[in-house]
């Protein structure tokens, strides 16, 4: 069957109108509260696109699409619910908030859930999923037999942060790119005439972690030293760094390169004289240091937003991209400079 002779979908009219699919969908069912924050000119290019082509929507998908509650479920799989400007996920819930106003729909978060062993759990006899339309989910680590059976009851669900495939199956998320936001820091340091690094962190179990990790390796080499899960203190690791010659370490949490600062420093060392140190992302629990550590910030509003955007996507029927990572900002700080000659 040609292009000609094939129905037009709402994703046709919207990669022609250079538009969302959800914005396309707006448009016809004509809501006045949503489609008043459309810009005039958007709806009006949407329109023009309708008259051209001729598209009729679908009646039994515009009757499916009636059907939603537009209520967008929250959960998170750390045990205490973030509310507070302090916590690390907090920027998180005011891009998914600021986006939910935006489309004009509610947001549900799903806080009955029991803590098991520090883990919530999303499935229990309680649960009210199906209350809301889809979920975002959020947390360092979702089980996978969690994803699976979403999946598995075609659940609309999106991710925050990049998640390995289910049972063969892509999963939808929007994250951070760790790995290049990661590997830009190394060749940043390369500049500055280092040559000898070092990795510290978990570097595994979560794919946030295994991220930082694969970038590390890809720009310094797949023979500088890392030391992850199991490995010594803060003071025998400062040791094996120098008996390595290590002049640039990089550290995944930022707790982390403070107790290993003051590590080096309690051996005569000088941070960053001694030991250039970059902290690979935004401290998850607040770290009082008198170091303004080399990094990079996340964009974690950014993302809270576009997951809600990707949810109402995937709701409003098939979408082509599911998956998005978006790239961290370079964090100028004091603890990187030219190594010691």
């Amino acid at each position: 069957m040609n292009r000609a002779s094939r129905r037009l979908t709402q994703r046709d009219i919207a990669r022609r109108a250079g538009v969302s699919q959800t914005t396309v969908s707006l448009v016809l069912n004509n809501r006045g509260d949503v489609a008043a924050r459309i810009a005039p000119a958007t709806r009006d290019r949407v329109l023009r696109v309708i008259r051209e082509t001729g598209y009729a929507a679908d009646p039994l998908a515009r009757r499916m699409l009636k059907q939603l509650n537009q209520i967008l479920g929250v959960f998170t799989y750390e045990p205490v619910f973030p509310c507070t400007s302090a916590d690390f996920y907090y920027p998180f819930l005011r891009g998914i908030e600021e986006s939910a106003e935006n489309y004009g729909w509610d947001l549900l978060m799903f806080t009955s859930a029991p803590v098991t062993d520090g883990r919530r759990r999303i499935f229990h006899e309680n649960n009210r999923l199906r209350v809301a339309d889809g979920c975002v989910l959020l947390g360092r680590e979702i089980p996978s037999e969690e994803l699976s059976r979403l999946v598995a009851e075609d659940y609309p669900f999106v991710c925050v942060g990049r998640r390995d495939d289910v049972d063969g199956r892509a999963l939808p998320y929007v994250g951070a790119d760790y790995a290049e936001a990661t590997a830009r820091l190394v060749e940043r340091a390369r500049g500055l005439g280092h040559r000898r690094f070092a990795f510290v962190g978990l570097g595994t179990g979560a794919e946030s972690s295994a991220d930082r990790l694969s970038g590390f390796r890809r720009a310094a080499g797949a023979e500088a030293p890392s030391f992850t899960a199991g490995t010594p203190n803060p003071g025998e690791r400062v040791a094996r760094l120098m008996e390595a010659r290590v002049t640039a370490v990089f550290v995944e949490v930022q707790a982390e390169a403070v107790a290993l600062a003051e590590a080096a420093v309690a051996r005569g060392l000088s941070v960053p004289g001694d030991l250039s140190m970059v902290t690979l992302g935004d401290a998850t629990t607040p770290v009082d240091s008198p170091l303004d550590f080399t990094g990079f910030h996340i964009p974690r509003s950014r993302i809270g937003r576009q997951a809600v955007e990707l949810l109402v996507d995937v709701l409003h029927g098939p979408t082509a991209m599911t998956q998005r990572l978006l790239g961290c900002e370079q964090r100028q700080g004091q603890t990187l400079v030219a190594p010691l000659r």
